[in-house]
Parts: structure tokens; sequence; C-alpha cells
């Protein structure tokens, strides 16, 4: 079998289900651009191809094209003890959680601020952080709502400080106006591994702990910002947002708030803004931004109605309802 992109993840899907029952040779592990894993033992590999032996007694084929990376059996059981010991990834390898240890702001920033970028659209820019190393990244709904041209500034550590580099190809996944999320994904990025972020648990934020976030307030790129949990469940128009003095202005929308583990435990959304008012910024919970993931098949983009997932059609009235019932 030898895949062609088009119809690659149909078949991937077809030759791993037929070998389930076999099950898979332990071992090599082969990841996929568009996501998927498929695992068993590497028989060949060239400029142009993997054979992996899958345990059901045929060769798998798959084109390096469609192959984001190769990781042989030494390497992985090094990153499996790793990742039990650092972090653990959804199901779907979508996003990963981390057991991190506290440090300084200063330590954080450096380590997790190349993960963080500058979104920017003809409508204007916001901010975003990559949540894998294939290029699927956080933002605000509100940042990209009704824009199609989508950018994103990537600032990555080189030997004169950071660089910028700008990827004009950017796809909407899906995207929650209600959460004001949205999942994005960069393509045609060659082999750059993205640095990403882990998502932390909100649910353990206390009023007073440390906070800071890192974006792009007026397009002044990567400030970091700090301060306090003002309030760890702020309830406004129906949802639960964490109440923060960490400064958030234009322009942070869709970044991260960390704690001082460097886990991100909100998206910075926004502000209220007045007369004397300052140090009230509002932050989605990293909770919310795991539900959206996990159910993302639901908020999926359409082109056709790009400002919301699946059309929901509206309730028929009261009394043009089936057998002409009219609650009372």
């Amino acid at each position: 079998m030898f895949f062609e992109r088009g119809s690659l993840a149909a078949t991937f899907l077809t030759a791993a289900a037929a070998c389930a029952p076999v099950g898979a040779v332990a071992g090599d592990a082969v990841e996929l651009r568009s996501g998927a894993r498929v695992e068993g033992k590497i028989l060949l590999q060239d400029e142009e191809r993997v054979v992996l032996d899958l345990g059901c007694g045929q060769p798998l084929t798959i084109a390096r094209k469609d192959i984001f990376k190769v990781v042989e059996a030494a390497k992985r059981a090094k990153e499996k003890a790793a990742k039990e010991e650092d972090g653990v990834e959804d199901k779907d390898g979508l996003f990963s959680t981390a057991r991190l240890k506290p440090g300084s702001i200063k330590e954080k920033a450096e380590t997790f601020g190349p993960g963080v970028v500058m979104v920017t659209s003809p409508g204007g820019l916001g901010s975003g952080f990559f949540i894998t190393a294939r290029g699927h990244l956080i933002t605000n709904a509100h940042v990209i709502e009704g824009e199609t041209h989508i950018a994103v500034t990537v600032f990555q550590k080189g030997k004169d400080g950071f660089e910028k580099k700008k990827f004009e190809k950017v796809e909407i996944l899906a995207i929650n106006p209600y959460f004001d999320l949205a999942l994005l994904q960069v393509k045609e990025a060659g082999d750059v591994e993205f640095a990403k972020c882990f998502l932390g648990d909100s649910s353990e934020l206390k009023n007073g702990d440390q906070v800071f976030a890192i974006g792009n307030p007026l397009g002044l790129e990567r400030s970091v910002s700090h301060g306090i949990v003002s309030t760890a469940n702020r309830n406004m128009s129906g949802l639960t947002y964490i109440q923060t003095t960490a400064a958030i202005n234009p322009g942070n929308s869709g970044g991260p708030l960390f704690n001082l583990k460097g886990e991100v435990i909100g998206v910075t959304s926004a502000k209220l803004m007045g007369l004397g008012v300052e140090g009230v910024g509002f932050a989605i919970p990293s909770a919310r931004v795991k539900e959206f993931l996990i159910n993302r098949s639901a908020f999926a983009y359409d082109k056709d109605n790009p400002n919301s997932g699946y059309r929901y059609l509206s309730p028929p009235s009261k009394k043009g309802s089936a057998g002409g019932v009219e609650k009372k």
C-alpha cells in the first residue's frame, strides 16, 4: 500500500482497522502531517518512503511527503519516559498537560515565550499560542471572526536573540464565538517544529495566585505583564472567567495567561475600560479550552458559514408546532 495525500487518512484508518485484531508490532512510530500516528516496526526507510510492519502480514508504505516525524523505538522509549514524568497528551494528541515545577516569571517566560505568536488579519491583530509542534494554535474567536486571510508571526530563538518568521497560510479548524475560542493550524511549515505550551488545571486556581500574560498589546511584540488572580470564578453573561490584575490590552486577546509553573491556565479575552478603571482583565479558563478542543468537531469551521460551526435551525413557533398544541 502506497498512500497519496488525498486519500491518506481514509486509507490509514482502513489499514489500522484491518490490523487491529492481530495487534501492531510495538516499537517504532510514524507521526503524519494530518495528526494521525501509526506504530509498528520499521522495515525500510529512505528519502521517499517508510515501510512499517503493523503485525498483520501486510507491510504499510507511507510517502515521506505525508510524514511529520519518525520516532524509532529507542527514542520513543525515552520520550515516553519523559512524557510520564513531565506531561500527558489528550487522546488525540492535540494538547498536552504537564506536571511542571514552579519557577520565576523570567525563567518561565523565556521557556514558553517562543510558543506565543502574533495573529494578524486585514481586520487587526491579536495573540495566540501553539498547543502542538505541528502548528495547531489557540486564539480568540473575535480575533479572526469574519476573516479568512490570516497570518501567524512566530518568534524563534536565534543566535542574535529572537527572530521573526511570518506564516501566511493559516487554516481555521474550529471556532466557537460563544466561548470566544478558535483553533487554527499553520500550513506549509515544512519541517518546522513549533514550540508548544502546556494546558494547566484552572480549577486549582486560588484568589491571590500570581499569574503572567504574554502577548502583543497594541502591536508591542512579546510583551509580558504580571499580576494576581483577583477572582478565580467571575460570572459574566452566563460564563465563568478568571479575573486578573495582569495588564490586558487590545492585542493581548487570544494570548496565554500562565501560572508560575509555566502552564496555560487561561486565554486572555477582555478587560473593563473606563475612566479610573485599572487592572480588571479577564481570561477564559483552561478547562473551557480543553472542552472546546475535545468537542471541536461540534464547532468545525465551515467556509460557507464562517462565523460558527454547524448551522442550527430555529425552532418552530408554538402555534405552528407539530400537533397544533400550544403550551400555556
